[in-house]
């Protein structure tokens, strides 16, 4: 059975990226801090190399996709993986490229329907602070990873915006420390 995981990294101070992403720096000026980790030591690389993996299908926003397709062309973010990418978009963009991965679709947990049967028994990984909140307020998340980068960016894109008006618990299942990051993985308490 898949487990539907919000997996994002983040800064100290609870940012997906700084302020300001344009297509030029998708992760706003100085964001890209934020994925340095991934390539900066083995143990991050050995993460995201296990993560990529157990993943079936990915979810992410339109403002993802718009910001990142000049490098995911179209094996998407799975990279030679090719991994199933679902959009939340209410349109599709005229860029898409020919034979990529990509299906866009109207809400998140339309989109997270679709992932779920294209995943078989993989993961859905949902990278998208706006997708990952919806989805959390819909409660359809099982897991949360946070990959916590020891920066302070002040401003940027909120981790998770807004739940609805109530909490969600967690619990934590792992916590693994590399040079640049502390990987965070907690399991979503259903009430």
């Amino acid at each position: 059975m898949s487990t539907v995981r919000f997996e994002i990294s983040a800064s100290l101070d609870g940012y997906t990226t700084a302020s300001d992403p344009t297509l030029v720096e998708p992760m706003g000026p100085g964001g890209q801090i934020l994925h340095h980790h991934w390539s900066a030591d083995t143990v991050s690389k050995r993460l995201l190399a296990e993560s990529q993996a157990g993943v079936g299908a990915s979810l992410a926003g339109r403002r993802t996709y718009d910001r990142s397709i000049e490098w995911w062309q179209a094996d998407g973010p799975g990279d030679e993986l090719r991994t199933p990418t679902f959009i939340v978009s209410h349109s599709v963009p005229d860029d898409v490229p020919e034979g990529g991965v990509y299906t866009f679709v109207g809400s998140a947990e339309e989109a997270l329907d679709q992932a779920l049967d294209v995943a078989g028994d993989k993961d859905v990984d949902v990278f998208s602070s706006s997708v990952g909140a919806q989805l959390l307020r819909a409660g359809r998340v099982d897991e949360v990873h946070v990959h916590l980068v020891p920066v302070l960016l002040g401003a940027g894109t909120r981790l998770v915006d807004d739940l609805g008006g109530r909490p969600v618990r967690l619990e934590q299942l792992d916590s693994v420390q590399s040079p640049n990051a502390t990987h965070l993985r907690y399991g979503v308490i259903r009430d």
